[in-house]
């Protein structure tokens, strides 16, 4: 008789295989942890800033290296039928899912006047918003589950997602507007997901929104019970799979009609770079008084988490 070991051993090296082949044509990828599902052909991607639950710099640089690395893998004509990711899906952990931009990392360019460094923080943050709206050029389906609270511009890149939904007890604010900011991607995303309006009042008010409320605005696919996003996840998968081609040709189709969002996000990058070197002193003492009150609050959550565990 053969052991369950013994059928669980080929997926187990498929699942090896795929991301070893990924991590050796994206290189190092700090931040991320890979994990793949043979069965339903899913690459989870688990992000995992190391200091604070923000996108950094090298967060977002690995996340555009798996993209490019499974879309060069896997994405020409020829690759398609054998291509093994079907789904691309993120997911967070801890008890926040993001704060949003790195408020640290944006005071040490400001301090330095690096105009380079925030051009190159914007153009990562908008290439990863390309790749997961045109599902690696038509190559899988992207989705996100959000588990936590969302803050900012963090909500940008699972919501650039074909495929988004929330654990009921999540919440989205974008606070940008109180410290004379805007976040970079989020104009383009929201207003394909949720229209114009309802996008401008959700940047405009700064005020938070229950995922349910969120729902109700156009911003996710759906919401779920606690602790059973990933398994929503899943079985999406599992149920797409058959007409996985059909489905990649509507997103596709959906993500042209829209506009040109590479053309879109392009300028919406250099205005970003423009409005963070022109933020005034008051302005940027605001901005450091929230970095370390986002410290504080850190300091306190994760206290209570790890005692509750």
């Amino acid at each position: 008789m053969t052991s369950r070991a013994e059928l669980a051993a080929p997926a187990l090296q498929e699942s090896c295989e795929v991301i070893d082949a990924i991590r050796y044509k994206a290189g190092f990828l700090p931040e991320v942890e890979l994990a793949f599902e043979p069965d339903i052909q899913t690459l989870w991607v688990t992000i995992r800033p190391e200091l604070k639950p923000v996108f950094t710099l090298q967060l977002l640089d690995s996340l555009v290296k798996i993209q490019t690395a499974i879309a060069s893998l896997w994405g020409a004509p020829d690759q398609y039928r054998r291509a093994p990711v079907r789904f691309l899906a993120f997911r967070g952990e801890g008890p926040f899912f993001t704060l949003g931009g790195d408020l640290d990392f944006y005071l040490d360019c400001l301090a330095k006047n690096d105009r380079a460094a925030l051009a190159e923080y914007a153009r990562l943050s908008t290439e990863g918003a390309i790749w997961n709206s045109n599902g690696l050029n038509g190559l899988v389906v992207t989705l996100a589950t959000i588990h936590a609270k969302a803050i900012g511009g963090g909500i940008d890149a699972p919501r650039s997602c074909n495929v988004m939904i929330a654990e009921e007890q999540a919440s989205f604010v974008y606070p940008e507007i109180k410290f004379n900011h805007f976040p970079i991607t989020a104009v383009a995303i929201l207003s394909r997901r949720m229209g114009q309006r309802a996008a401008e009042e959700m940047l405009l008010s700064g005020e938070e929104m229950s995922a349910s409320a969120f729902m109700a605005a156009g911003g996710l696919d759906a919401v779920v019970p606690t602790g059973t996003g990933e398994a929503w996840i899943r079985k999406y998968c599992a149920d797409a799979l058959p007409s996985h081609a059909a489905r990649t040709a509507l997103f596709s189709a959906f993500n042209r009609r829209s506009g040109d969002l590479r053309e879109e996000l392009g300028y919406l990058g250099q205005i970003w770079t423009d409005c963070m070197l022109r933020l005034t002193p008051g302005a940027i003492s605001k901005l450091q008084r929230i970095a370390q009150t986002q410290d504080r609050m850190l300091s306190r959550v994760y206290q209570r988490h790890l005692a509750a565990v």
